[in-house]
């Protein structure tokens, strides 16, 4: 049986690189796609020029297929989209905002996109709006997340019954046991986060990528929906996040405490004390920092193992 999610992207594998913020630049991207998956570059964390820089550079080290995640709540958004059209890119990722806004625009364009969405609600006005595709996120992912913490494994079927366009499940998947239990739930392919961050691609700070590997269970939380609910490691900043809670804070005392850059600063530039760690729950599952297309092989050749395995039994 074909594969949507293959065709709909032109790709051997219906395995999606999350385009993360601070981590997932053309490095990430580019290996990712030529491994057989489909690499996506984070516009979140790039001012336009740099954006420009990373789609240039994708470019001459893949010649197959990768898009750029858009968070919509960020500045710069016509500049983004006319570098996006301009340099030809052909899949766009938007999320944190409405699909409605550049949509219609990209489609235009002849470029393929999809929307993350954290609820059945979100994902109704996304296939509305006309995407080609919903990425529907559990609660259990990292960075910025659904207010409902509606998990993964709930959220998919719900999703599934109700929309006729491509399902891609994400959140808490990291192994090929996870991509079959996603697809056997009805998605049609998965995006997959936290387990490129540990990778050596990855533009994330080496001592970030070595604590997501040392995590444990119980090791993130999610917090501050005040302003963006974030999926956090537990440093010396949640310490502080919690304490304020502690006091009743408003939504001005929590914008105070976050400031500015401190995901930057935790991710990018490896401050485990004072800087925001993003990351999933899955981090526990993950022990290992390896080349991307080593991850993308055992990520596929488990899930391969398991679809047999589940199917004979």
């Amino acid at each position: 049986m074909a594969n949507t999610i293959k065709q709909l992207f032109n790709i051997e594998y219906p395995l999606i690189q999350a385009g993360m913020i601070w981590n997932s630049g053309w490095r990430l991207a580019s290996a990712v796609s030529n491994a057989g998956g489909l690499g996506l570059l984070g516009a979140g964390s790039m001012y336009p020029e740099i954006l420009l820089e990373h789609i240039q550079k994708c470019k001459k080290a893949t010649d197959k297929p990768f898009g750029v995640n858009v968070p919509m709540l960020y500045p710069d958004m016509e500049e983004i989209i006319n570098i996006i059209i301009d340099k030809g890119v052909k899949i766009v990722f938007t999320s944190a905002g409405n699909p409605k806004t550049h949509t219609a625009r990209l489609k235009e364009e002849g470029i393929t996109v999809v929307h993350v969405v954290s609820s059945v609600k979100f994902a109704l006005k996304a296939q509305e709006a006309g995407v080609d595709a919903v990425v529907a996120e559990g609660f259990e992912a990292g960075g910025h997340n659904g207010r409902d913490e509606t998990t993964t494994f709930t959220l998919i079927p719900m999703i599934k019954e109700q929309l006729s366009i491509p399902v891609i499940a994400a959140g808490g998947i990291a192994t090929g046991r996870g991509m079959l239990a996603a697809m056997v739930l009805g998605a049609d392919g998965v995006q997959v986060g936290s387990r490129f961050v540990a990778s050596e691609e990855s533009s994330a700070h080496l001592a970030f990528k070595k604590m997501v590997v040392a995590a444990k269970e119980g090791d993130t939380l999610l917090t501050l929906k005040e302003l963006a609910p974030v999926r956090l490691l537990k440093n010396k900043f949640f310490d502080e996040v919690m304490e304020l809670y502690s006091k009743n804070p408003t939504k001005e005392d929590l914008i105070k405490l976050l400031g500015r850059a401190r995901a930057k600063r935790g991710m990018f530039e490896g401050d485990l004390e004072d800087g925001e760690l993003e990351i999933g729950q899955i981090a526990g599952l993950i022990h290992s920092i390896k080349p991307a297309a080593e991850i993308v092989a055992e990520i596929i050749r488990d899930y391969e193992a398991a679809k047999v395995s589940f199917f004979e039994s």
